[in-house]
């Protein structure tokens, strides 16, 4: 007996999509009475840290329970994206981050974004173990910069600053190694079996 695949909306599944529908209130934090009030920044920093922490519940949920699905495995790099892409633009554009940053990290997850779906007719690609780590180094580097550092000792602010230059090294590196992998299916799914033996 063949077992039923999981459904598509299932409690992992919707947890990513609260991520989602989280990224408007969020916003709306950061901007607040001109984006550097202490109460507006610890209100968005709680938002990002909730919406974060269901990327990590989402994904022990799903493979806890067996419901790893393709749609849950698109949408949860698109549900990352967005939360740190709007994170990014917002920070650069409040001045708290210097916007070559931004362009660098929203260039390679757009990138990779459209090279997935690209990818669809052939296989979902899953995130990698580096994959997953650059999300963890952007989320923390991220989470600290929409403190508000002004008012906390500077030894945060040194922090922030060594914990992006982590994450945007990562980044580079990982979306080189997508771009390879990419290149890899592609050439499989050209080449006709047996082609070359």
């Amino acid at each position: 007996m063949i077992d039923a695949a999981p459904s598509a909306w299932n409690l992992a599944n919707v947890l990513t999509v609260l991520r989602i529908v989280l990224v408007p209130f969020f916003a709306w934090a950061m901007l607040v009475d001109g984006g550097h009030t202490v109460s507006g920044r610890l209100t968005a920093t709680a938002i990002f840290v909730v919406a974060a922490l269901t990327d990590r519940l989402d994904g022990w949920v799903a493979r806890r329970s067996g419901q790893i699905t393709d749609l849950g495995k698109l949408l949860d790099p698109i549900a990352d994206k967005l939360l740190v892409g709007t994170a990014l633009v917002l920070l650069s554009a409040l001045g708290d981050l210097w916007w070559w940053v931004t362009v660098v990290i929203l260039v390679r997850e757009l990138g990779i974004t459209l090279m997935r779906f690209f990818l669809l007719r052939y296989v979902v690609l899953p995130a990698s173990r580096g994959g997953k780590l650059k999300t963890v180094l952007q989320s923390f580097a991220i989470g600290l910069y929409l403190l508000p550092l002004d008012h906390l000792p500077a030894f945060v602010s040194v922090v922030a600053a060594v914990l992006m230059a982590a994450a945007v090294l990562v980044t580079v590196v990982t979306g080189l190694d997508y771009v390879r992998a990419a290149a890899r299916i592609r050439r499989a799914a050209v080449v006709p079996p047996g082609a070359g033996i």
